[in-house]
C-alpha cells in the first residue's frame, strides 16, 4: 500500500514523461509545490520499492510496475472527473482539485463500477484520454491549433493546460470539447489566431491560448 504522497510522486513523473520533458528532481518539485529536498528523499524510497529508477543527470523513469500504478492513478481521477461534469454538474474549471483526492481511493470494484456507470468513456471532460482497466489508451490524432493554417477548419479535441483560468476563458468564449471552428487569419506579429467557430462570429485567441488547444480535422 502507497501513500498518497508517494502516488503522487509517481503520477508527477509520468505527466512530465507523457509531456516530453524529463523527470527530473526539480520539474518534480515545480509540479508537487515541494522542496526538492524533499523530492530526492521520496525518489530513493520509490527506486528502493522498484517503482522508478532516478540517475543523476538523468531524471527519474519509471519501471513497468510504477508505470501500471500511474496509469491507475490517471484513470480514477479522469473517470472522477468525468463524473462530476457529467453526473453532478460541476464545470471543467471546478474538479481538478476534487478528482485529485477521489484518485488515492483505491477501490478496484468502485472504479469499475464508476466506469460502467458512465458508460466506459475513452476521454475526460478536457479531452485526456482514460486508461482503461489494463491500462490501455486510445489513441487519436491531433496538433495544437498554433500550427493550423487560415482557411482550415477543425475541431477541438483537448486542452493540454487545465488551470482555471484558461477554461474560464474558453467558457466566455463559447469554446468547449468538440467546437468546430475554422481559422480566419495568424497575426505575424504576437502570434494571435483569428478563428470564427461554427456558431457564433469570429474573434482572436492569443498565442499562449492557441498553445494549449489540441484539434482535429472536422
Amino acid at each position: 500500500m502507497l501513500t498518497r504522497s508517494e502516488e503522487d510522486h509517481i503520477k508527477a513523473v509520468y505527466a512530465l514523461l507523457q509531456e516530453g520533458e524529463s523527470a527530473f528532481t526539480k520539474d518534480i518539485a515545480e509540479r508537487l509545490r515541494t522542496k526538492a529536498s524533499s523530492v530526492t528523499d521520496m525518489l530513493k524510497k520509490l527506486s528502493g520499492k522498484s517503482l522508478l529508477k532516478h540517475e543523476p543527470y538523468y531524471g527519474a523513469k519509471l519501471t513497468a510496475k510504477g508505470q501500471a500504478i500511474a496509469l491507475q492513478l490517471v484513470r480514477r481521477h479522469r473517470l472522477w472527473e468525468t463524473f462530476l461534469v457529467e453526473r453532478l454538474g460541476f464545470g471543467w474549471d471546478e474538479v481538478h482539485e476534487v478528482a485529485e483526492q477521489m484518485e488515492h481511493v483505491a477501490n478496484e470494484k468502485l472504479i469499475d463500477k464508476l466506469d460502467e456507470y458512465l458508460g466506459h468513456p475513452h476521454f475526460d471532460p478536457h479531452g485526456d484520454p482514460i486508461p482503461d482497466k489494463q491500462g490501455k489508451l486510445r489513441t487519436r490524432k491531433t496538433k495544437r491549433l498554433n500550427t493550423c493554417k487560415p482557411g482550415e477548419s477543425v475541431r477541438i479535441a483537448a486542452v493540454s493546460e487545465t488551470t482555471d483560468g484558461l477554461l474560464r476563458l474558453l467558457d466566455a468564449k463559447g469554446l468547449r470539447i468538440g467546437t468546430t471552428l475554422s481559422v480566419q487569419d495568424v497575426h505575424a506579429f504576437d502570434g494571435s489566431m483569428d478563428i470564427k467557430p461554427q456558431r457564433g462570429s469570429a474573434f482572436s485567441l492569443s498565442k499562449d491560448v492557441i498553445h494549449h488547444l489540441q484539434v482535429e480535422n472536422a
